[in-house]
């Protein structure tokens, strides 16, 4: 008998273990079609439910790695690439895949190790070369980034992007002699390479050769016509050559192809002053202050703006936000003493005409500055919070461009734009600790739900220690709970704890909380603005 049930069993056990690896197969390759189709949501559930059934595969690790890639979950990507490549070292596109997310996170030192490594299996392979370069100008370790560069066209000498990065390099030494020199010797291997066009052209502003500049911007454009940075920068120059018509249409087109950009609204709005086109000006200025409200040179061009229309009690409150950051601003405190006067409101200009008097003493303050040519051609860098340059149009404080590395990867659900609030409150069948999703009674917490309600109760309220300490509770009771991994990301955000931010928003939209991508994008943007 006992025989007879050994032989059952190892006849069953095959059979079972081929089935649950058919079901993990297919699992994976549902995944593989979903990513093919851009639906990279959907294909971390499937990776999840084959990590699920066989941790020890590392496949399903590096193509989940490769979905939240794509949602712009860099922290969420490296680590799952950190995974697969403990369970095989020998992929040598696992050390692409993880050196590209380093790369996104800024951690060039890291990358460099993953390139060398990929290199040291690929060596044939120059998209691992030129990365490896990039990372190297990144840490502006210019000498390692050029002896680099020199084997890369050693080994493929029409590779145009080479000379470009070669030419940088000399750039940020300080040589545009020789960085001039690789920028000729890129175009002459490939004339369609508009980073190369664009680079000549920034060569041409710096010596002021507007003409030439105009004519190497409209050759990038030509080869790259979406490059919205390009559009900006030849309306800078295009202001410079007094081409108000064209200059308009380039920030024009930069906003069709990027709604949000921040120069281009501010810039635009500085144009339709000049023109007259005061209300549309506005708007512009409206846009700008809605990204940024405490920015003070758009406040200060919307108080002129709303003074120029009659609008002189919007006038007097923007005028009013300035002259409060900036006490000794005489301009500021000259046109809302004018509004004031103009109101009526005679006491109080009188009372910012004397402040003027008892600063400047016999100093007279002049007149408003009409707008001209003259002021437009002049510029500003973004960072300059000189208010008596209010009226300049702005350039970025770095010009130079971020390096082309080579990838394929590009996210899609991560771009919509979502408000930041907590997810709501969750409603209990036994006591109820909710009624109509407002916060009552806290009996003692027991499970991962009352921790959530307690937690999520604390963060909407500001304290966000207790919060984070009882959403880790609620998690450390329930694992897969992607809702109290959202909200005490938020929490972690709140308290300036971006890494620990990003990790559990990554958790929660692996586990199917996808807005999560959204705030994450949205929360990275706004650190590397700072």
């Amino acid at each position: 008998m006992l025989k007879r049930l050994l032989y059952v069993i190892f006849c069953i056990l095959p059979i079972s273990s081929v089935y649950g690896q058919y079901n993990v197969d297919k699992l994976i390759l549902s995944g593989r079609i979903a990513l093919h189709y851009e639906d990279y949501v959907l294909s971390i559930q499937y990776f999840n439910q084959a990590i699920a059934a066989k941790p020890y595969l590392w496949e399903p690790w590096q193509l989940r790695a490769i979905a939240k890639y794509y949602l712009d979950d860099w922290q969420g990507a490296e680590s799952d690439a950190t995974e697969a490549l403990r369970l095989n070292p020998y992929v040598t596109e696992l050390y692409d895949l993880r050196g590209i997310t380093r790369i996104k996170q800024d951690n060039f030192t890291d990358a460099i190790a993953d390139y060398t490594k990929a290199i040291s299996q690929e060596p044939a392979n120059q998209n691992y070369w030129y990365n490896r370069a990039a990372c190297y100008l990144e840490n502006k370790d210019y000498d390692a980034c050029l002896l680099q560069l020199d084997t890369l066209i050693q080994k493929w000498q029409k590779n145009s992007s080479a000379y470009l990065m070669r030419a940088e390099a000399f750039m940020n030494k300080g040589d545009t002699i020789e960085a001039e020199k690789w920028i000729d010797k890129g175009l002459e291997i490939d004339e369609h390479n508009a980073s190369a066009w664009r680079v000549k052209a920034m060569f041409a502003f710096t010596k002021s050769m507007w003409k030439e500049a105009d004519e190497y911007y409209t050759k990038a454009l030509h080869y790259k016509p979406k490059d919205v940075r390009c559009y900006i920068n030849r309306a800078h120059v295009r202001l410079r050559n007094n081409n108000l018509r064209g200059a308009m249409s380039d920030y024009d087109t930069a906003l069709e192809l990027d709604p949000n950009n921040f120069l281009a609204h501010y810039n635009r709005g500085l144009l339709r002053q000049q023109v007259g086109d005061d209300n549309r000006a506005i708007e512009d200025f409206n846009y700008v202050l809605s990204l940024e409200p405490g920015n003070i040179m758009a406040l200060f061009n919307r108080a002129i703006l709303e003074d120029r229309t009659g609008d002189l009690k919007s006038a007097i409150r923007d005028y009013s936000i300035v002259i409060k950051k900036f006490p000794n601003f005489w301009t500021g405190l000259k046109f809302r003493a004018e509004c004031y006067r103009r109101l009526g409101q005679t006491a109080n200009a009188e009372k910012d005409e004397y402040r003027i008097l008892k600063a400047q003493m016999d100093k007279h303050l002049g007149v408003q500055n009409r707008w001209s040519s003259a002021k437009l051609q002049q510029m500003r860098k973004l960072s300059d919070i000189d208010l008596e340059k209010y009226d300049q149009i702005v350039v970025e404080d770095d010009a130079s461009q971020e390096p082309e590395y080579k990838s394929e990867y590009r996210g899609k659900i991560q771009n919509r734009q979502i408000t930041e609030h907590y997810q709501p409150y969750i409603v209990m069948q036994r006591d109820s600790l909710i009624e109509k999703t407002e916060y009552t009674e806290v009996k003692v917490p027991k499970t991962a739900q009352d921790f959530y309600n307690l937690g999520t109760h604390q963060a909407r309220d500001s304290v966000y220690t207790e919060a984070i300490e009882n959403l880790t509770k609620a998690i450390e009771i329930d694992p897969y709970f992607s809702h109290a991994y959202y909200n005490r990301g938020l929490a972690y955000l709140h308290t300036n704890e971006i890494e620990k931010s990003q990790a559990d928003l990554s958790k929660a939209g692996e586990l199917g909380l996808y807005s999560a991508y959204s705030l994450m994008k949205q929360n990275s943007k706004k650190n590397k603005k700072k």
